[in-house]
Order: C-alpha cells, then sequence, then structure tokens
C-alpha cells in the first residue's frame, strides 16, 4: 500500500511540475469543441401521427366472396412509394424548400436530405395508427414539411384507389392470357414428349424397370416350355423313329432262339464272376470266357436280325396301327405348339433387347417427363387461380364503387417542439469540459513520465541501488515563496475562469432556448 501511494504522489507531482503546459492543452480543447458544439446546426423534430381505419360494414358480409384486400400491407407499400423522387420533388415544393435551390446538383441534395430526414413507421400495438416525423433546422419547415406529407399520403391513398383497381383488373387479364400461352405451350410439349417415348414412358402396367422385369419373366417362361416341347418331340420321334421301335421290341423278345442265347450269356457272365474274384483278366479261363460271351452276342444280334427279316408284313401294316397314328398325330401337334413358342420367344426377345439398349437414357427420360408434367401443373393451378382471382377482384372492385375501404384521420397534427431535437448542446458542453481536462492532465503526465526527476529518497535508493543516508530540504527566500504564491494564484484564477466559460456557455444556450421560446408565444398571441 505504501509503494503504491508512493507512486500516485510522483504521479500528482510530475502532473504538478507541468500544470501549465497541461492548463493550456486544456483551454485549447475546450474553447475548440465549445466553439465545434456552438457550430453545430441544432434540428428539430417535427411528428404527427395518423389513424387509417380499415373497417368497413361491407367487409364482414363478403368476407370469402371477394378479396379482400390487405390494407396494412398496401399502405406500407403506399408509405415506400410515397417517398418516390416525383413525390419529394412535390413536398419540397409544398414546403417552399425549392427557394433555396438553384442548380441540379443542390436538388439532388436537397432531396437526398430530405429523404434522410423523413421517418415513416407503424405502431405494434395498433395497426392502424402511423407516424410521421422529419428533422431539419428550421421549426416552421419541418412541421410544413409534415403537414405536405400526410396531404400527399392521403392525396395518394384517395386518389389512387379505383386507378389501383382498374389497373389490378388489366393486370389480371393480362396475366391470364400469358397463362393460358403457356399452358398451351406446356401442353404440346408434354404430348411431343410422350409421342417420341410412346414405349418407355411408365404407364399403368409401372415404369421402366418394372415393364423390363416383366419381360424378363416372360421371356424365361416361354423358353422353359419351348425347352419341354423340344424334349417331348424328341422322345416321340425316337418311340416313332429309332433303331427299336416300342411296337415291335416285345415280338423279337419273344422268339425262343433270342431267349436261349440270352440264357447262355447269362449264365457265362455268371461263371465269369466266380472266376474274376479267384482269378486276374489274363487268366486263361477268364480269357475264355469272355471270348466265349462276345461270341453268344454276336449270335444274338444276327437271331434278332433273321427275326426282323422274317417278319416283313408286320412292319408293312405298322402305319395302321391306331396307336402309331396317335403318336404321329401328337408329334404334329408338338412340333405346332413348339414353332409358336419359338414365334413368341424371339418376340419377347425383341423386346427385351429393345428394353436393355434404353437403359442408359430412362433416368433422363424418367426426369423430364416430370419435369413437364411438374411444370403443366404449375402453369395449370396459377391459371385456375388468376381465373379465380379475376372473378373475385370484379365483385371487390364493385364494392369499391360502393364503399370507402379506407379512411383516414389526423389523430395528432403536425407538432414541433420549443426546444431542438438535436444536439443537445449543454450535455455536449460539458462531455467537451470534461474530456479538455483529461486530456491536459494526460498531456502533463506524459509530458513527466518523458522527462523524470527523482523527489523520494526510495526513488534515488531504487534507481542508484546504493544506500541513502539523508536528504537535504531546499528552503526558499522570501522572494521565490512570494513568486511560487503568485504562480499558483494564476493558474487557479485560469483556472476558475475557465469554469466559468463553462457555466456561461451552458447558460448562453439556455438563454437561446428561452429567448426562442418567448419569441414563439409572441408570435402565437400578437401575429
Amino acid at each position: 500500500m505504501r509503494e503504491i501511494l508512493s507512486q500516485l504522489s510522483e504521479y500528482v507531482w510530475g502532473v504538478w511540475r507541468f500544470r501549465w503546459i497541461g492548463l493550456v492543452i486544456i483551454w485549447l480543447v475546450a474553447m475548440g469543441g465549445w466553439t465545434f458544439v456552438s457550430l453545430t446546426p441544432e434540428k428539430y423534430l417535427a411528428t404527427a401521427r395518423i389513424d387509417v381505419d380499415t373497417n368497413t360494414i361491407l367487409r364482414p358480409l363478403l368476407r370469402g366472396l371477394a378479396i379482400q384486400p390487405d390494407v396494412d400491407q398496401r399502405i406500407a407499400l403506399m408509405s415506400r412509394t410515397l417517398l418516390s423522387r416525383p413525390n419529394l420533388e412535390k413536398l419540397m415544393r409544398m414546403a417552399d424548400m425549392d427557394l433555396y435551390i438553384k442548380t441540379e446538383a443542390g436538388k439532388d441534395k436537397m432531396l437526398d436530405e430530405i429523404l434522410r430526414s423523413i421517418t415513416l413507421s407503424g405502431d405494434r400495438r395498433n395497426t392502424s395508427l402511423y407516424s410521421v416525423s422529419f428533422k431539419h433546422e428550421n421549426r416552421d419547415i419541418a412541421k410544413k414539411v409534415v403537414q405536405s406529407l400526410i396531404t400527399i399520403f392521403v392525396e395518394s391513398a384517395l386518389g389512387d384507389k379505383r386507378k389501383d383497381s382498374s389497373g389490378a383488373q388489366e393486370f389480371l387479364d393480362r396475366q391470364i392470357a400469358d397463362y393460358e400461352q403457356r399452358l398451351v405451350d406446356a401442353e404440346r410439349r408434354l404430348a411431343d414428349f410422350k409421342q417420341r417415348n410412346v414405349g418407355v414412358l411408365p404407364g399403368e402396367t409401372g415404369g421402366y424397370y418394372t415393364r423390363l422385369e416383366s419381360e424378363k419373366s416372360q421371356l424365361a417362361i416361354a423358353q422353359l416350355q419351348l425347352k419341354e416341347l423340344g424334349t417331348r418331340r424328341d422322345e416321340l420321334n425316337r418311340q416313332i423313329e429309332g433303331e427299336e421301335p416300342v411296337f415291335l421290341s416285345s415280338q423279337i423278345e419273344n422268339s425262343p432262339e433270342i431267349r436261349a442265347l440270352e440264357g447262355r450269356i447269362a449264365a457265362l457272365e455268371g461263371a465269369l464272376d466266380g472266376l474274376l474274384l479267384k482269378y486276374t483278366n489274363r487268366h486263361p479261363d477268364v480269357v475264355q470266357a469272355n471270348g466265349m460271351i462276345k461270341v453268344l452276342r454276336a449270335q444274338k444280334r444276327d437271331e434278332e436280325a433273321r427275326v426282323q427279316a422274317t417278319m416283313p408284313e408286320q412292319f408293312s401294316g405298322l402305319s395302321d396301327s391306331p396307336v402309331y397314328q396317335q403318336m404321329r398325330s401328337m408329334l404334329a401337334e408338338t412340333e405346332a405348339t413348339e414353332a409358336e413358342l419359338r414365334t413368341r420367344v424371339e418376340e419377347y426377345q425383341k423386346r427385351v433387347n429393345e428394353l436393355e439398349e434404353k437403359v442408359d437414357n430412362i433416368p433422363l427420360i424418367e426426369s423430364e417427363l416430370q419435369q413437364l408434367d411438374r411444370d403443366y401443373g404449375v402453369i395449370s393451378a396459377q391459371h385456375k387461380t388468376l381465373l379465380s382471382r379475376r372473378e373475385s377482384a370484379l365483385i371487390s372492385e364493385n364494392v369499391g364503387l360502393q364503399a370507402n375501404d379506407v379512411k383516414f384521420r389526423v389523430i395528432d397534427p403536425p407538432f414541433v417542439p420549443q426546444r431542438p431535437n438535436e444536439p443537445n448542446k449543454v450535455l455536449m458542453n460539458a462531455v467537451v469540459f470534461v474530456l479538455a481536462i483529461g486530456v491536459g492532465l494526460g498531456s502533463a503526465l506524459l509530458l513527466s513520465l518523458f522527462r523524470p526527476v527523482i523527489t523520494t529518497r526510495d526513488t534515488l535508493a531504487q534507481i542508484t541501488g546504493l544506500p541513502v543516508l539523508g536528504s537535504v530540504m531546499l528552503i526558499s527566500s522570501p522572494f521565490e515563496k512570494k513568486r511560487a504564491l503568485i504562480n499558483n494564484l494564476m493558474f487557479f484564477s485560469l483556472f476558475g475562469f475557465l469554469a466559468v466559460a463553462y457555466v456561461g456557455v451552458s447558460v448562453f444556450h439556455g438563454l437561446e432556448f428561452f429567448i426562442t421560446g418567448v419569441e414563439d408565444v409572441f408570435k402565437a398571441v400578437f401575429v
């Protein structure tokens, strides 16, 4: 704590050393700031409030039948259009502000200033109340501008109402004609697209992939049926035209010679099996048994040929057999059905190939179809909406001819307070005074830091690193004491004059406000 107090005392002593420089800076900053505040133009805020009555007797009766115009939105839109350049020029003439303009550049500058100074706002709690405000250096001009704004506001609403109705009707007619043409174009594009992709578009049977799977399934079924018929046809041919027809095999097997040979072959094969259990294939008995079996089988084939040759009359009468004729009929029917199925398989295969060739384009085609359908649906819906709005607009226009939909009433007439709204010069003068003192003290402190001196024994010991045994005080002469006293009196006198100057500036601005109020009262009473 002692070190902090010592440091603070050094700072205070340093500021005191350069007090004259700090005082000069305080005076310069204060005089400059007060001059700036005095030259800053004052602006008066003129305000007014109007009530926009949007309630009518006919509105509840016509709800749902006629278009109920969103009056709040229309007023907000009108508020924005109210500040258009033609209206601003009209406002400037009504407030006599064009008397101070001599060039086009000056006119543009004046219009920009008017636009920035106008404020239009609504009441959040009551949507029918609107506030109009304007800032200007001249109280009379500010009041005229607000009054002119109210006049233009009312004239724009009431004067343009019927014009807006007819204009809206014409606009709807143009939009309907435009959407009719767009609807025709969309229908034509959709029809052309369907004609170009008649075999690929999704229909009642599903989309492309569903159709492809269906065709592949039908192709597989047809191929399976064709394979079954081919097997049936081959079996019938084998039974009818084979080497051993089924109709003759029973007669050959009943021959005594052939049956005897088959018995001997079977006996030798049994004996051969017994020999193979004891000997190898090269044993003489095994070789002899195999040779005898081959000889007997050759005799059997010769005997079968002889039997077939001795029964030609039986073979010649085969074509007259009912069973044979039935099998020939079944073969012909099978071959005809097979030909039909082969044609069907070829057709299914052709369809599958055509669909598979278009697999890369299918997503694009379906996407384009969806886009065309969506465009057509949007245009058709908008066209129907416009037709409905046109009929409702006709009813609304007839209603507007018989009843005023919007009524204006001035709640608070244009009002300008006696005191300027901005700037608050008394507060600004106080800020300048405090700022000047701060800048002066800060400047003196900085100078003391740049040009330091040793004022205490602790500081000397800290700087030199040596012990301080004692100190010697400076004893001023009476003349030096008198001169120091005069300097201090002059310093505090000058600082006091600065405070008096601050009070005088504040009182001056207060008297200016008072004089302005007296003049207004005098004008109101005697003029």
